[in-house]
């Protein structure tokens, strides 16, 4: 597993967006959330609709850096992590729900692999996943505000809430397509070395893998999930786990070794 935070610095993110082909201007605006550099990017927006729009997604990265934050005592997270796992979905907020729910689901689907309980018995770090689940809502709050064309963006962890948005994946020549809702997410070793924790045996990954880019059509929340998971269960396990649990979803790996050639599954 990741730790709480996956990506610390803007220029450290694996995915970098830009505009392409666009024909309009794009306006980027900046911020801090979670830890990482948050940011809602449009094209061709009015300044009201744009200004709404980055206040919805600061309100969706500000609920769940509230409620899921793993280093505050009195956090949602960290009071109901002594419970045991059938019981969280059921205790926890509402609007988090869907959260803990891919969580558990996905330490089932991976065997341990991805276990947001990789620090020990009662405990819970949702770092690997929510960010992913940050950005589903901040997109659709967005949406809601009328931002027309715009990606929103949270340490790498991308969604297109509307229109065409091209991003370069970091140690190769892929070029992703994001339309909309289409998300994506990283996990990397690029930046701050040995980080990523095998849920399973709370021990640092040293499988060959540099990073993992997943891709999915509808969920930042499963893009975020998924690129740990694959990280940790290497290339073999990890095309398994997508095919069995996720065929809709792809992804690029790169390994250590050959880090200038993506390969795509």
């Amino acid at each position: 597993m990741t730790r709480a935070r996956k990506m610390i610095w803007a220029t450290a993110l694996a995915l970098a967006s830009f505009p392409g082909c666009a024909r309009q201007p794009v306006e980027r605006i900046e911020w801090t959330a979670m830890g990482t550099v948050a940011a809602v990017q449009t094209r061709g927006a009015e300044a009201e609709a744009r200004s709404k729009a980055v206040a919805a997604a600061k309100s969706a990265f500000a609920d769940v850096a509230r409620l899921l934050d793993a280093h505050d005592p009195d956090s949602e997270l960290s009071r109901l992590a002594p419970l045991p796992d059938a019981e969280l979905p059921g205790r926890c907020s509402p609007r988090m729900r869907p959260c803990y729910a891919a969580a558990l689901e996905l330490k089932r689907r991976s065997g341990g692999a991805f276990n947001p309980r990789w620090r020990g018995a009662g405990t819970l770090d949702f770092g690997a996943i929510a960010k992913g689940f940050a950005v589903d809502l901040a997109a659709a709050a967005a949406a809601g505000a009328g931002a027309g064309d715009a990606l929103v963006d949270l340490g790498g962890n991308l969604k297109s809430v509307r229109g065409e948005w091209r991003v370069g994946v970091a140690g190769s020549d892929a070029v992703l397509v994001l339309t909309n809702g289409m998300a994506c997410a990283t996990s990397a070793e690029y930046f701050r070395g040995k980080h990523i924790r095998d849920g399973r045996t709370g021990l640092a990954v040293s499988n060959g893998v540099a990073s993992v880019t997943v891709v999915h059509p509808t969920s930042a929340l499963l893009a975020d999930g998924l690129s740990t998971a694959l990280f940790v269960l290497g290339r073999e396990e990890g095309e398994r786990l997508l095919r069995e649990c996720c065929p809709e979803a792809k992804a690029i790996w790169l390994e250590e070794t050959s880090q200038a050639n993506g390969k795509e599954h």
